[in-house]
This record gives structure tokens, C-alpha cells and sequence, in this order.
């Protein structure tokens, strides 16, 4: 016989595929005796069978649901229906995966005319318990019965501005009465059918509506954001209600044992007095810092305190706890693992290290790319800032800087990000049914709710910024919104700042990224455990200093022509390629060595003595070439040719694929005094440097495009000699090294001979992979689509490296370079090197680094290290 039940006290934290996580969580506090509201959980496992069979409780479930049900009154002296002693519940779902407001609750079950009665009497308070009741009623409308809210929400503020009041809790027992009557009343209307009186029929419907809402919309939007299987199922978890709205020595809140947004030690969260859970969650009262009960109720503040940091040390991870106090008793009704900001995550987990409460493997092993990759993001450039004056401020809920156009609905937003606008939701409150429009948003505003409102949950979740609470912000209707005179439209530009909580008009510039602190520590660690290093393809004054920032042991990839990208450059460099004879080149290398020369000197400088590897000059023609006659003519003007020189000498230029063409090498072997300018531009600018400075240089020059021992044997010679003769000048000593990337599968297989001549090897992983499938990256995409929809590829080649075809290749050619030379340098470049995914294939290969744009070298150290861990 299935087991379709389990008691607080039967289960634990292992089993969260059975119990869903707050099941699995309230099993293990109940075992460590922490004071948990006795209760029951209802399995993952009955929700996939009531699902899979007509979404009917079974006689066998509900028969395990009433023994558990009798256990219960049994430990708490309490019965359904009883109208001395009445018991009552709440009843949560929880599937194995936190998904906050994606799934429903009911408090206050078992609550009926004749009990409501008995809860007045035992409370001394009639006021508490006709709030219960409608508070009931109210849930349950909505959540099992599917009734509006609206409708229930709409007769709460005609009462209180009938009375002439503002809040909820100035409403008196008789306006919770006749807001009693009139629910009730609306159920007869909507559902011509009275509120169930029979608390076992509650149950048994909550349990139903809590299976059911699995399958909503907003439960399957949140599941295929953040990857969580359909398979899943959620518990149902029945509890002793615990009451927080008993009056002002009770209160109910939601605490962070560490801050979440940076990561802080130290509560962080919010409590209300006189309320119940979800007002805290919905944002309809504005609650109080939990710093303010240390004053309010100091003994409760300290025992939630000892509490949390206890459950930290049992989990080994920051804990997002609900909590209840009845008339000064404290109680913990949930804790998981809490969601944080990508840069609190990285602190906590430092943090945790350093207190001992978890080793350096579980360090390395629990860090995650999309928290580096996050922790990255710029914020506002802090000048630019200075100058501007915000229009509007409220809670700092996700920090992290954002500009965007304003919409005020998902739906909006949603189809504003299909045009490809970068948005801002701007709303009075999110509810679960916005995920949607939040998924989409660079940024989250929100008139009303606290640091734990859904909007802030979610945002932080997400990892986009939010600013919460503004309580100055008014949305008036779906496309407009004000702040005192001023009018926020559909499509008004907004910048967010999520750290500050302030929000400007117009945009303010990004700065430039720094290091986290952070990842100071984390690179040493890193380090200590990855054999394989990580360089930076870099080779301009910025992408340099990041790579550095960003934790580069050297620079693996320096493509010199992109050193010519930029306007005068550009025009200098086409004078090179559009010289008719060697006088007019060798003019113009001149000039050029003194401005590669300069370029040189700032990469050792910024490089500050690591690894720096130069790949002389690998042009594809159509690149640099002028394109159309407008522009040869401007070229003309500019270099002092006739229009009909520059477009004829241009057309006999022009290749059919130029990709495979006068590229590489092979200028080195037609011009021989373009590798010879470069090289001893590298060598007097390593020279100087370390005149200049202590640092030790041992420039790596790097041959491309090599198909042949020959043609890299030549060129070598050629630039060797230019070498030993500036060394001569220069009378000064210098390590260097020559070596090839490996980018053509013809000199994977000639890899041996070409090592003969080689110091080290570089593959370049873009070209080899093109060659390899024979597909041209540039115009990959739309072929690679398609093979990826129809199956025949796994991932894109050009983002994750394709190792049965390309991997062979570089395997064979390691195996082969390796023979000869044993001693030979190996690295690989490339985007697709830097994938996780990739990563794990290299980290059995023989390689020494592997080097990849700046934004990606922690993400690739860190799974490097876990790799090596075997994580």
C-alpha cells in the first residue's frame, strides 16, 4: 500500500522529492526541536497520482489524510468542528524547488459560523476571530473556489470608507462581521452555493486547489524559467495555525539570517504587529525592519536570532525563515535556502569559508556562473550620477543599475522586449501573475510593499534590480503613472538604481567594470586547485585592464589587427596594404613600428610581467579594403591617390572567400618585412618596458593560420633575424618565444613537423571549427538553428566545443605536437573554450591555459577548479 502521508516528525530534510522542501525543511526543524506548529505532509507523490487520475482524492488518500488529521487533534487537543477546543490549520503547498508566490495557501481552515464563535470566546477576542473568519473566507474564494480577489478586496474598502478609516486594523468587530456576511453573500452570487460549514470538506478542497494550481499558468512560467521539471509534483503541508494578528503583543514576519541583497551578516527582513503572514508578503501594509523588535519584544527578537544562525550552521547555507509570535510565544513556521543578488551569494559563500561553517571544496563546488557572470554587471557611471537629480526613491530591494523604457503591464513589457526595447515594469505591486513581464524587464518599480514583497523576492531572484515601496509613485492605469507633477508615460525612459533605490529620467552612462572583492579571494582558491590557467584575449587599453581586473594569469590572444579597427588606424593600415612598391611600404612600416611599438609597451605595462602572447598579423582583406566607390574615393583624397589607383589596386584585392584567402602567414611570405616590423616592435617595446620597471618580460609571438612546417620554418627564419638584430641594437638579452595557432585541420595532422620548429601552440577553436564543418561562422546561424530544432546537433559548435570533430582534431594534434617537443606550450582561444561545457572536455586534455574574452575568465577559473575537484 502507498504511503500517502507523513507527519512532521516522520520525515526529514533528505527526503524533498517526497515531501517538497518546506515539508522536507518543517520535518528537520521538528527533529532538531525547534518550535514548529505540529502538522502533516500530504506527498509529491499523491499530487502526480491525483493529477494523473481525473484530479480526484482518492478514498485511500483521504483515509491517510483523517488518521494523520486525528494524530494531530490527538497531539494538539484540538478538533475540527469543536465548538470548545475548535482546531484550525493552514495549508501550504511546497514542491521539492522554491518557487515563491508561484503556488497558493489557505489559513484559518476549520473556521465556520459555529466555530468562529468558540475562537471569539477562548481569544477573549471577537474582533481577531471575525478576521480570521474572513480572512478565510477571502482565501479560500480565491485560491480553491477560483473567485476574484477583487471582489473581496473592493468590500473591505467600501466598509472603511464608509467609517471614515484608512487602515485595516482600525476596522472593529462589527465591520469584520459584516464583511463576514457579505462574503459569504458573495459566494452565493458568484457560486450559487454557500462557504463550505464542514472543516473536513475545506481540507479536502484546499488539498485539491494546492494540487490543481501546479499546473497554472504562473507555476509553469516560473518552472520553465528557472529549468524545474513538470514531473515534480508539489506537497501539501497542514498545519496548527498560529496567530499573529492576536493583537499587539503578536506579529508575523519574514527574516534573512544574512542580508540578501550584498550579503551582509546579520537578521535582514520584516515583521508586521497584529497580522498574518501573507500581509507581510502582499505588500498591502508596510512592515516594520526586524531590527525594530529587538526594542519591540527583545526576548523573541534574540531566541529568532539564535534561531537562524543555528539553522545556518545545520544547512550550511543563508535561510529565508517565516515566523509567527502568538502573545509573546515564538514560532518558525519555514525555512529554505533564500534567494539572494549574484554578489551576495559570492560574499555569503566567502563568508561561510572563512567562519568555518563550510570547507573549500563545498567553496568551489557551490559557486555558480550565472552569480559571477551577474556579480559583473556595471552600475552607473559615479561622475555622470553626481550631475543628475532624482525624481523618485523608495526601498533598495535589488541592487544592480538598469535603464529602459517604462511599461505598467506584463503583457506590455512583454511584447515592448519582442520589438526589442529594454523595459522597466513599473507597477503598484507585482503578483505572481506578472513573472512574465518581470522575466523580460531590465528593472523592477513598484509603488507599494516591503524588502520581502514579491516584487523584491522575485527581482532578487532574478537577479534584476528593483526599487520597491515608492510611495509617491501613483499609477494611474495601464500606460501612465505620476510622481507629484511630474508624468511617467508608456515608453518614458527611466534609470533604475536597485543599490540606492533612487530612479532618474533619461539615461545615465554605465562605468566600467571593477573587480568584486570577492573575487580576490576566489581567484587564489581557484588557482590552488586548476591545473589549467586562464588568459585573456585582449589586446585594446580596456579589454586589457579588465582581463587583468577580472583575474587573467597573461594575455593568451593580443590579434594585432584589431589594433586597426579604429578610424586613423584604419587609414594607416590600408595605406600598408595599398602601397604599390616596397619603398612606399617600408614608409609606412616605419611609421607604423613607432605606433605598434606604443601599443606593445602599454600591453606589458597593463600585463605588469605575466604571459603575454602577440599574434602577428592576420588580416582577412575584405575587413580592412574599401567598400564601394564613395569610400575609395575618400581613401584617395586621404592617402594623395587618384580614385582609379585606389579602386583598381582595391578590385585586384577583392577575394571570392576571403576568410581562406591572403591571410596569415601567408603575408609573411609575400611581404616578409610586415612579420619582420611587428616582431621588432615587440622586442624593443619588451626591452624598454623592463628597463622602465622591474617587471620580467618573455614576449610569445604567435604565427596564424599555419598549414605547413615549411611556410613556419620560413617565416620564423625571417623573424628571427629582425629579432636578433634589435636585440643587438638594443644590447640587451631577451627569452622569447615563436610558436603557431593551430586553426586549419591540415596542420592538426602535420602537427609533429610544424612542433619541430614551434615553441608552443595556440588553437584557435573559431577557425578550426568553421574548417572543420565547413561552415562559415558568419553565417552560421540560421544553418545551425536549424540543426539544432531538428536534432542533429546537440549544441552550437561555435559556442560549446564539438568534440568528436574538433576535439579529435586538437587530440590528435597534441598527441603529435607532444611526441616531438615534449616540452611544447598549449593553449587554447576561443568563446567556445570558456563554456562549462567545453571546459570539462580541455580539463582532460593535455593544455596549459586556455584564453578567453575578459567577461568570461572567472566562470571559466571557476569551473576549471571545480573540474579539477571533480565537482
Amino acid at each position: 500500500m502507498n504511503r500517502w502521508v507523513y507527519l512532521f516528525s516522520e520525515g526529514s530534510k533528505e527526503q524533498k522529492d517526497l515531501l517538497g522542501g518546506k515539508g522536507a525543511n518543517l520535518a528537520e526543524m521538528t527533529k532538531l526541536g525547534l518550535p514548529v506548529p505540529t502538522g502533516f505532509t500530504v506527498t509529491t507523490e499523491a499530487c502526480l497520482y491525483y493529477l494523473d487520475h481525473s484530479e480526484q482524492l482518492t478514498d485511500e488518500i483521504k483515509e491517510h489524510v483523517m488518521t494523520a488529521v486525528e494524530t494531530l487533534a490527538a497531539k494538539t487537543g484540538k478538533k475540527f468542528d469543536d465548538l470548545e477546543n475548535p482546531l484550525l490549520v493552514s495549508v501550504r503547498s511546497g514542491s521539492k524547488f522554491s518557487m515563491p508566490g508561484m503556488m497558493d495557501t489557505v489559513l484559518n481552515l476549520g473556521l465556520n459560523d459555529r466555530t468562529v464563535v468558540a475562537l471569539a470566546e477562548n481569544s477573549q477576542n471577537e474582533r481577531f476571530a471575525y478576521d480570521c473568519y474572513r480572512r478565510l473566507l477571502q482565501m479560500f474564494g480565491n485560491v480553491v473556489m477560483g473567485m476574484d480577489n477583487n471582489d473581496f478586496e473592493s468590500r473591505i474598502t467600501a466598509v472603511k470608507n464608509a467609517a471614515g478609516l484608512t487602515f485595516d486594523t482600525e476596522l472593529t468587530a462589527e465591520h469584520w462581521k459584516q464583511i463576514v456576511t457579505e462574503y459569504k453573500k458573495i459566494y452565493r452570487e458568484k457560486l450559487q452555493r454557500e462557504f463550505p460549514q464542514d472543516p473536513i470538506e475545506q481540507l479536502y478542497l484546499a488539498i485539491e486547489a494546492v494540487f490543481g494550481s501546479w499546473n497554472n499558468q504562473r507555476a509553469k512560467t516560473y518552472r520553465r524559467l528557472h529549468d524545474i521539471s513538470d514531473n515534480l509534483g508539489t506537497a501539501v503541508n497542514v498545519q496548527e495555525m498560529v496567530f499573529g494578528n492576536f493583537g499587539e503583543s503578536s506579529g508575523t514576519g519574514v527574516v534573512f539570517s544574512r542580508n540578501p541583497s550584498v550579503g551582509n551578516s546579520g537578521l535582514f527582513g520584516e515583521y508586521l504587529i497584529n497580522a498574518q503572514g501573507e500581509d507581510v508578503v502582499a505588500g498591502i501594509r508596510t512592515p516594520k525592519p526586524i531590527q525594530v523588535l529587538a526594542d519591540e519584544l527583545p526576548e523573541q527578537f534574540q531566541q529568532l536570532k539564535t534561531i537562524c544562525e543555528s539553522l545556518e550552521k545545520h544547512y550550511h547555507d543563508m535561510q529565508d525563515v517565516e515566523f509567527t509570535i502568538e502573545r509573546e510565544k515564538l514560532f518558525i513556521l519555514q525555512t529554505r535556502s533564500g534567494k539572494r543578488t549574484s554578489k551576495a551569494a559570492l560574499t555569503i559563500l566567502l563568508d561561510f569559508y572563512n567562519e568555518g561553517i563550510i570547507d573549500e571544496k563545498e567553496l568551489v563546488s557551490r559557486i555558480e556562473a550565472k552569480d559571477l557572470e551577474a556579480a559583473l554587471h556595471p552600475n552607473f557611471d559615479e561622475k555622470a550620477l553626481k550631475n543628475r537629480e532624482s525624481f523618485l526613491s523608495g526601498l533598495a530591494a535589488s541592487p544592480g543599475a538598469a535603464t529602459g523604457a517604462a511599461y505598467f503591464t506584463a503583457e506590455a513589457a512583454t511584447a515592448a522586449k519582442a520589438r526589442g526595447e529594454r523595459v522597466i515594469l513599473v507597477r503598484e505591486e507585482t503578483s505572481p501573475e506578472d513573472i512574465e513581464g518581470i522575466a523580460v524587464s531590465e528593472a523592477v518599480i513598484t509603488s507599494r510593499g516591503g524588502m520581502t514583497s514579491h516584487a523584491a523576492v522575485v527581482a532578487r531572484g532574478m537577479g534584476i534590480c528593483s526599487v520597491v515601496g515608492c510611495e509617491r509613485l501613483t499609477v494611474l492605469e495601464e500606460n501612465k503613472a505620476t510622481v507629484g507633477d511630474n508624468l511617467i508615460e508608456e515608453g518614458t525612459i527611466l534609470s533604475v538604481n536597485g543599490t540606492s533605490g533612487k530612479i532618474y529620467f533619461g539615461e545615465i552612462p554605465m562605468e566600467e567594470v571593477t573587480n568584486l572583492v570577492a573575487l580576490d579571494e576566489l581567484h587564489t582558491i581557484w588557482e590552488r586547485h586548476a591545473a589549467i590557467k586562464v588568459r585573456a584575449n585582449a589586446e585594446t587599453p580596456n579589454d586589457i585592464k579588465t582581463g587583468m581586473t577580472l583575474g587573467a594569469v597573461g594575455i593568451g590572444l593580443a590579434r594585432t589587427e584589431h589594433m586597426f579597427f579604429e578610424k586613423s588606424r584604419l587609414l594607416q593600415f590600408r595605406q600598408l596594404i595599398l602601397a604599390d612598391s616596397l619603398a612606399e611600404r617600408l614608409e609606412v612600416l616605419d611609421h607604423l613600428k613607432k605606433v605598434q611599438k606604443q601599443d606593445f609597451k602599454f600591453m606589458y605595462e597593463a600585463a605588469k610581467g605575466k604571459a603575454t602572447t602577440i599574434r602577428l598579423l592576420d588580416p582577412p582583406l575584405h575587413e580592412f579594403l574599401p567598400k564601394g566607390a564613395d569610400e575609395c574615393r575618400e581613401v584617395a583624397k586621404e592617402l594623395g591617390k587618384t580614385f582609379n589607383e585606389v579602386k583598381q589596386k582595391t578590385d585586384n584585392l577583392a577575394e571570392v572567400n576571403p576568410m581562406l584567402g591572403f591571410r596569415g602567414l601567408r603575408l609573411g611570405v609575400a611581404y616578409p618585412e610586415i612579420y619582420q616590423m611587428q616582431a621588432e616592435a615587440i622586442i624593443e617595446a619588451a626591452c624598454e618596458v623592463m628597463k622602465e620597471t622591474d617587471f620580467v618580460i618573455q614576449p610569445e609571438i604567435m604565427i596564424p593560420f599555419t598549414i605547413d612546417a615549411g611556410e613556419f620554418a620560413q617565416v620564423r627564419a625571417s623573424i628571427e633575424g629582425a629579432i636578433q638584430k634589435s636585440l643587438e641594437k638594443q644590447k640587451q638579452e631577451l627569452d622569447y618565444q615563436i610558436g603557431t595557432m593551430i586553426e586549419i585541420p591540415r596542420a592538426c595532422f602535420v602537427a609533429d613537423e610544424i612542433a619541430e620548429h614551434a615553441d608552443f601552440f595556440s588553437f584557435g577553436t573559431n577557425d578550426l571549427t568553421q574548417m572543420a564543418l565547413g561552415l562559415s561562422r558568419d553565417d552560421s546561424p540560421r544553418i545551425v538553428t536549424q540543426y539544432l530544432e531538428n536534432g542533429i546537433f546537440k549544441e552550437d559548435p561555435f559556442q560549446v566545443l564539438d568534440e568528436s570533430g574538433v576535439g579529435a582534431l586538437m587530440k590528435l594534434a597534441i598527441e603529435r605536437g607532444r611526441r616531438v617537443n615534449p616540452n611544447l606550450k598549449i593553449g587554447v582561444c576561443g568563446e567556445a573554450a570558456a563554456h562549462p561545457k567545453s571546459i570539462t572536455f580541455l580539463n582532460d586534455l593535455a593544455i596549459d591555459y586556455i584564453s578567453c574574452s575578459p567577461f568570461r575568465i572567472p566562470q571559466a577559473k571557476m569551473t576549471l577548479a571545480q573540474r579539477a575537484l571533480k565537482v
